[in-house]
């Protein structure tokens, strides 16, 4: 009888166990990409590290508002939560750069450098887009090949509107340009290529998490 017990005693404090590591980021999966550890799947939280809540923005006046504010917002595409299952939220750069902290516990957003980092060991941004591309889900037979195991997915952006689910994927960096720009990645059905570039912070992208 005490066996059995502490047997169910174990169990539940495991089950606890579980529950926090999921929740705190431990149980994220993950690939390694050269000395790098990226996360598979685009980020879908709506509560910062601390556990405040992350506005949600449906309308385009709310999604005006929060970046014409520098505040920090996210929307599933189209307001669809399907599509959150699939490609993840979208953010605009304020949530990633917001002190409470977007990643999960133990993951960060990627620097620019990171992203060069990453870039540079799959042979550099030339060609690197098929690489870094998922086998299916890109229109016009844009897909990948993914040797990197990126599995990148095309889940559009926001700038007010929505725009490009199916044939482009962009992701944010944590880097800043100046006090409108920030950087970011852009993968696209029509080109084999990663784009790098600087963009207004309010724009909704995805974000992908690297390893501490």
């Amino acid at each position: 009888m005490k066996s059995r017990k502490t047997n169910f005693i174990m169990l539940m404090l495991s089950f606890v166990f579980c529950f926090t590591a999921c929740n705190d980021g431990a149980g994220q999966a993950s690939v390694k990409i050269g000395q790098q550890e990226w996360a598979s799947k685009n980020l879908n939280v709506a509560t910062f590290r601390n556990g405040d809540a992350i506005p949600e923005a449906k309308t385009n006046e709310e999604w005006y508002k929060a970046s014409m504010e520098g505040k920090p917002a996210w929307c599933y595409y189209d307001n669809d939560p399907k599509n959150g299952v699939k490609y993840g939220k979208l953010y605009n750069w304020y949530a990633v750069k917001d002190p409470r902290g977007l990643a999960p516990r133990d993951w960060h957003v990627p620097s620019d450098k990171e992203w060069i980092k990453l870039t540079d060991y799959l042979g550099g941004v030339v060609g690197v887009g098929n690489k870094m591309k998922n086998k299916e889900g890109w229109i016009k037979n844009g897909n990948g090949s993914n040797e990197s195991g990126f599995s990148g997915l095309p889940s559009g952006n926001r700038s007010g509107t929505f725009g490009s689910i199916g044939d482009s994927g962009a992701w944010w960096s944590s880097t800043e340009h100046n006090t409108d720009n920030a950087w970011y990645r852009d993968l696209s059905y029509s080109d084999d290529d990663i784009f790098g570039g600087d963009i207004d912070k309010g724009c909704g992208f995805s974000v992908r998490c690297v390893k501490n």
